[in-house]
Parts: C-alpha cells; sequence; structure tokens
C-alpha cells in the first residue's frame, strides 16, 4: 500500500485536536507567538502523544492580535530572540513529557515571506540552528526558504498545501480573496490527489506547475477540518494509500 503525509496547524484555541490527531501523521502546534501558552501546549501534546502523532513546532511573528497572519516590522535581532523563545518554551514543555520534536514549521506571514524573502530566511534559519541537526523543517517546494536551508544542510520536508489555492507564481492566493481557502472535501481530495500523483499543481489560471510535497497540510482553523478529514482518510484507503 502506498503512504501519503497529512499534518494539520493545532492549538489554535478551536479544541477540536482530539477530533483531528486520528486521521493526521503530523501536527504543528501554536507556541506563543500567534497563539497559545503552556496551558494549550501541555494539552495539545498530550493528545498528540496519545494518537502517536508526530509532534512539531508552530512559531510565526509575535503578533496575537492578527493571529499571525500580518507582517510585523522587527528588527533581524528581535524577530530572531522571539522565534528562538517559543522553540525554547515549545522544546521545554515537550522534554517535560518526554517526548520529541520532530520538526518546525513557520506559521502564516512568517512563513510566507521566507518563502521569498532572503533576508528573513537567513533570520530564521539562524533562530532555529541549533534544533537543524534533529529536527525537520517544513517548507513550500521552489521557495527561497527551501533553498538556502538545503544549502546549509537542514533536513527539510517539503510541504504543500490541501485546503489552499495557489496562484501561479507559487505563492498562496490571499486570505482576502474568497477563493484562497478550499473547504469542500472533494474538490481538497482531487486537488491532493493530483499534486500527490502528478507532482504538479494546478493554479487558479489553471496553470500546471511541478511541485514535489512530502506532507500535505490542513488548516485545523477551518470549520470544515474535520470533515475533509475523514473524506481524505477514507478515499484514499478506496485508491490504496495509507495516511502515515
Amino acid at each position: 500500500m502506498n503512504t501519503i503525509a497529512i499534518n494539520c496547524d493545532v492549538g489554535e484555541g478551536v479544541l477540536n485536536e482530539h477530533l483531528l490527531m486520528p486521521y493526521i501523521s503530523s501536527c504543528n502546534i501554536a507556541c506563543g507567538g500567534h497563539y497559545g501558552d503552556v496551558k494549550t501546549m501541555d494539552h495539545t501534546i498530550a493528545i498528540a502523544i496519545e494518537n502517536n502523532v508526530l509532534i512539531g513546532a508552530h512559531p510565526s511573528f509575535p503578533d496575537k492580535e492578527n493571529f499571525g497572519r500580518k507582517i510585523r516590522k522587527m528588527t533581524p535581532e528581535a524577530l530572531q530572540e522571539s522565534i528562538e523563545s517559543q522553540l525554547l518554551l515549545f522544546k521545554s514543555r515537550l522534554d517535560l513529557v518526554g517526548a520529541k520534536m520532530n520538526h518546525i514549521k513557520p506559521h502564516g506571514a512568517l512563513y510566507n515571506l521566507i518563502a521569498v524573502d532572503v533576508v528573513t530566511a537567513k533570520i530564521f534559519l539562524k533562530a532555529i540552528k541549533k534544533y537543524a541537526k534533529n529536527t525537520f523543517l517544513y517548507v513550500p517546494y521552489n521557495s527561497v526558504i527551501a533553498r538556502l536551508a538545503v544549502e546549509k544542510n537542514y533536513k527539510v520536508i517539503y510541504e504543500a498545501f490541501a485546503d489552499r489555492n495557489y496562484n501561479s507564481d507559487f505563492s498562496l492566493v490571499s486570505r482576502n480573496l474568497e477563493n484562497a481557502l478550499i473547504t469542500d472535501a472533494v474538490a481538497v481530495f482531487k486537488h491532493v490527489v493530483h499534486m500527490y500523483q502528478h507532482q504538479e499543481v494546478i493554479t487558479i489560471s489553471g496553470d500546471k506547475k511541478p511541485i514535489i510535497a512530502d506532507t500535505f497540510c490542513v488548516h485545523g482553523d477551518q470549520e470544515n477540518a474535520l470533515s475533509i478529514l475523514v473524506y481524505l482518510s477514507e478515499n484514499f484507503k478506496k485508491q490504496g494509500i495509507a495516511i502515515e
């Protein structure tokens, strides 16, 4: 049987982790930047362990007001310090229960910015350097952060979005637009299967762009997250594909 990896952003206040975890391979837990505190981290980590789901940190710009979805102007030193402090806190919570940090996945505006901006990407890589040897980095294919990370021998896992539409320049469609998010489970399934089977993504313009994806993200805070994950699980099985 073939396998596919599905990840989910969690620990973001929706409190649906206990429902989502049985259907995913790995999770990205908010660690205080856009959302989260010790209580939410501990709660989500426990559910991940219970469901044997790989655990990742989900750092962002320190901006709870905008849920980390707007670029914050910060000095390089301040941004690096913020990312380092988020990861340090998250790692300390994992250590308390003997759990491993499998990966790091930046969130929101930070994720999108380091995909295209060399300066910010270098700051991010510097901030996570101490974890690079034993931790994977989730990054978009054909991005600035991916290229720089590979050059520095960071362990990279390419990620694509199951529930987001892409522009022709490989960026995600802005959340300010109606077609940014794919909320229909059947449409998400078709979107993922095409990327998985053909190593290409169909953009909103109808273009087909090459893509490599080792894991596919479903956002845990979108209203149809559970129904999408259930549908993916059931229909992947019908095609002889297991979520692992």
